[in-house]
Order: structure tokens, then C-alpha cells, then sequence
């Protein structure tokens, strides 16, 4: 059965840093654009980055760019997105999810991941 799975969440101070992982099971992830989404309480969901198969990536906000990396290791079927400088304003659920295209449309979801940023 395929799937993506993501860890790496948790409980983190302002101005902290965390970096996120997203795993596939059952299929290699190399040839996928994958996508972070992330959903904050009692909000829409919002793409944060999407890195296409060749490494390229795009990020969804301005907000997020400079703060926010993506990165893969395809022989890892493994994405990442290193988040730094966090604020509060990042608390949310976030997932990883095969990104077509990198338009923004997550497809095969990961089941998501929470990150708390509080003092």
C-alpha cells in the first residue's frame, strides 16, 4: 500500500527551528513533486513549498522563504522542509503530499504532523 508518512513535529520556542520529514512507503518517491501544506487552527489549508523531482522548489508564501528549506534524498525516499526562525503564527498541522505540477493540489496525503510554536 502506498503512502507518505511524516514526522518530525512537535513543541518548539519562538525563534526555534524543527525539520520536518516526509517518508514514502510502497512506492519511490523520486519522480514525484511532493508538497508541505499546513493548516492552522479554525484556517484554510495554505502550500508552504513543493520540490519537484530535479530539486527545484517553489515556496507558496513570502512569509515562509528565507525561513523555510526544502530538501530530498531520493535514495532515502525521504523529503524534508527545515523550518527556522519559527513564530506562533506557524502553529499548524502540516503534511506532505504528492504535488503534481507543484500547483498547489495535494493528491496521495500524508496523515500530518503538528508543530506547536509557544513560549
Amino acid at each position: 500500500q502506498v503512502a507518505l508518512v511524516e514526522s518530525g513535529g512537535g513543541l518548539v520556542q519562538p525563534g526555534g527551528s524543527l525539520t520536518l520529514s516526509c517518508a514514502s512507503s510502497g512506492f519511490s518517491l523520486a519522480n514525484y513533486a511532493i508538497g508541505w501544506f499546513r493548516q492552522a487552527p479554525g484556517k484554510e489549508r495554505e502550500g508552504v513549498s513543493c520540490i519537484r523531482p530535479n530539486g527545484g522548489i517553489t515556496y507558496y508564501a513570502d512569509s515562509m522563504k528565507g525561513r523555510f528549506t526544502a530538501s530530498r534524498d531520493n535514495a532515502k525516499n525521504t523529503v524534508y522542509l527545515q523550518m527556522n526562525s519559527l513564530k506562533s503564527e506557524d502553529t499548524a498541522v502540516y503534511m506532505c503530499a504528492t504535488d503534481p505540477g507543484c500547483v498547489g493540489d495535494p493528491l496521495l496525503r500524508g496523515q500530518g504532523t503538528r508543530v506547536t510554536v509557544s513560549s
